[in-house]
C-alpha cells in the first residue's frame, strides 16, 4: 500500500470539487433517491441509505439538504428511474479505467463517457475488459489529523467489526472490507466516533501503472476531468499511479 496516499488524492479531489459542490450534491442526491426507492426512507431500516448519508456528511452536505433529499425521494418514489451503468476502458499508456454512472438517460451518458475517453486518447471497451484487474472492496480512509485513536485501537475496532485489512499511510489509515461487510464496519467506526475522510465500496487496482510521458499525463487528466464534470458519473476508478 505504501507509495499510494489515498487521503492525499481524496483531499486534492475535494479541494478541486469545492468549486463544484453542486455536482457532488447532485451525485449524492441521486444515490439517496435510489436508496430510498430500494429500501424505504427510514435510515434505521435501510443500510444502503445509512451509507449514502455517511458519504453525504463526509462531503459536507448539510443535514437539512440530506433530509430534504430523503423526503423528496420518498414523495417521488414512482418517478425515480435512475439506472446503474458501468463502463470500462483504456486510457493512455495502457491505464485501466472504470466509470460507474447513475442515469435517467443512458444514451446521453454513453455519449458523454465515450467523448471523455476519446478526447483523452483512450477508448471505451467491452464489459469485463479491465475489471478483472481490480478487486471490489469496501474502502474507508481516516485522516490521521482527524483521528483521536492510536493506530492499534483503530485497527482493532475495524478488525473486530469485520474488516479484512488495515494499512497505515503517511497521512492516513486505510481500512478495507469485503463489500458485504462494509456497512457493518463503517457503522462500528461511526459509533466509536471515528471521522472518515471517505467511505465507499469501490474497485481497488491489483497493480498500478506509472505514466512518465508528459503527453500521457495530460491526456489521462483530460479524461478524468471530463468525467468528473459529468453529473451522471458517480465514481471513477483507475490504476494510474498518480
Amino acid at each position: 500500500m505504501s507509495g499510494h496516499s489515498k487521503f492525499a488524492n481524496i483531499k486534492h479531489k475535494k479541494e478541486k470539487n469545492d468549486a463544484a459542490k453542486g455536482k457532488i450534491f447532485t451525485v449524492i442526491g441521486r444515490e439517496i433517491a435510489v436508496a430510498v426507492k430500494e429500501g424505504g426512507s427510514d435510515p434505521a431500516n435501510n443500510s444502503k441509505l445509512r451509507d449514502v448519508i455517511a458519504k453525504a456528511k463526509a462531503n459536507n452536505m448539510p443535514n437539512d439538504t440530506i433530509e430534504r433529499g430523503i423526503k423528496k425521494a420518498a414523495g417521488d418514489m414512482g418517478n425515480v428511474n435512475y439506472e446503474n451503468i458501468t463502463y470500462e476502458g483504456y486510457g493512455p499508456g495502457g491505464t485501466a479505467i472504470i466509470v460507474k454512472t447513475l442515469t435517467d438517460n443512458k444514451n446521453r451518458t454513453a455519449a458523454n463517457v465515450r467523448n471523455a475517453f476519446t478526447k483523452g486518447g483512450g477508448n471505451v471497451g467491452t464489459t469485463g475488459c479491465v475489471s478483472y484487474m481490480f478487486d471490489e472492496k469496501g474502502q474507508i480512509i481516516v485522516a490521521k489529523e482527524d483521528c483521536n485513536m492510536d493506530s492499534d485501537e483503530l485497527m482493532m475496532t475495524a478488525l473486530d467489526a469485520g474488516a479484512d485489512d488495515f494499512a497505515e499511510e503517511e497521512d492516513s489509515y486505510e481500512i478495507t472490507t469485503a463489500p458485504e461487510d462494509f456497512s457493518a464496519v463503517r457503522e462500528a467506526l461511526e459509533g466509536a466516533g471515528v471521522v472518515m475522510a471517505s467511505a465507499e465500496v469501490t474497485m481497488i487496482p491489483q497493480t498500478w501503472v506509472e505514466l512518465t510521458g508528459e503527453e500521457d499525463i495530460k491526456k489521462i487528466n483530460r479524461i478524468l476531468d471530463l468525467l468528473d464534470e459529468d453529473d451522471d458519473v458517480q465514481q471513477v476508478m483507475h490504476n494510474w499511479d498518480e
